[in-house]
């Protein structure tokens, strides 16, 4: 299975955002800490729509950036999948046809739009169908381009709870069979500790382990990537 290797530095007017992490193939890393932290920024680096000042992105054996060598790929040169908060279907297309939208693979569009419970809405279009529906048409959108990482940045903030968790846990579950590395973006320590492999807190566009509160001082700074199920059996306590 490919990782994904980010090491980037990127300043800012507010702080400088400086962060090093690999997520492997299979596996949900998710990105926690306050609004404006800097998540959304790292997430960008990583889909080429900002340029890093410093370091390098690799996924597997592909350099996505690297500032040592003038090398930057577009966004459309990264195979990947990106679904945000509020996700802009098109609203002249069905959602078959979006789900469809850069896909060649018309029966995996098919087989997901049936994974996620929206086969029968193929023929509606985005302003017919509930924001959850919109939601899950662009998950199937961006899976069917069979990417080599899946961005998840915030995706599901502006559903209800209800609708939230049900689409947060088919995704959890359908993480082992796609065997990509997975970034999640969430500014809820709780849904964070529920979903996460590997928790990467973010405060002011560093890895600050604030954010865990760990019986354990003095740790090194690569410790700071932590490993939830470890975290929990430590009985680490949140700090809000």
């Amino acid at each position: 299975m490919i990782a994904l290797d980010v090491k980037v530095k990127k300043r800012r007017h507010d702080f400088d955002v400086d962060v090093s992490f690999s997520c492997k193939g299979g596996e949900m890393l998710v990105l926690v800490g306050p609004s404006g932290a800097g998540k959304t920024t790292i997430v960008r680096l990583i889909a080429g729509l900002e340029k890093p000042d410093e370091g390098r992105i690799a996924c597997g054996d592909e350099i996505w950036a690297d500032s040592g060598r003038g090398i930057h790929l577009p966004p459309q040169k990264r195979c990947l999948g990106y679904v945000f908060q509020d996700y802009p279907l098109f609203p002249h297309l069905t959602l078959g046809a979006n789900a469809a939208f850069s896909s060649h693979d018309g029966a995996e569009v098919e087989r997901l739009m049936k994974r996620f419970g929206i086969h029968h809405l193929r023929d509606h279009k985005p302003d017919r169908v509930s924001g959850g529906e919109r939601q899950r048409c662009a998950i199937c959108q961006a899976l069917a381009r069979v990417p080599r990482v899946l961005l998840l940045d915030e995706p599901f903030s502006a559903l209800d709870v209800s609708t939230r968790r049900i689409l947060r846990d088919d995704i959890v579950a359908m993480k082992g069979n796609l065997g990509i590395p997975m970034i999640y973006v969430t500014h809820d320590i709780s849904e964070a500790l529920a979903i996460a492999d590997v928790l990467v807190p973010v405060v002011a566009g560093t890895v600050d382990r604030s954010w865990i509160d760990s019986p354990r001082s003095g740790k090194e700074p690569e410790e700071q990537i932590l490993h939830p199920k470890a975290a929990r059996r430590r009985r680490l306590s949140l700090v809000h």
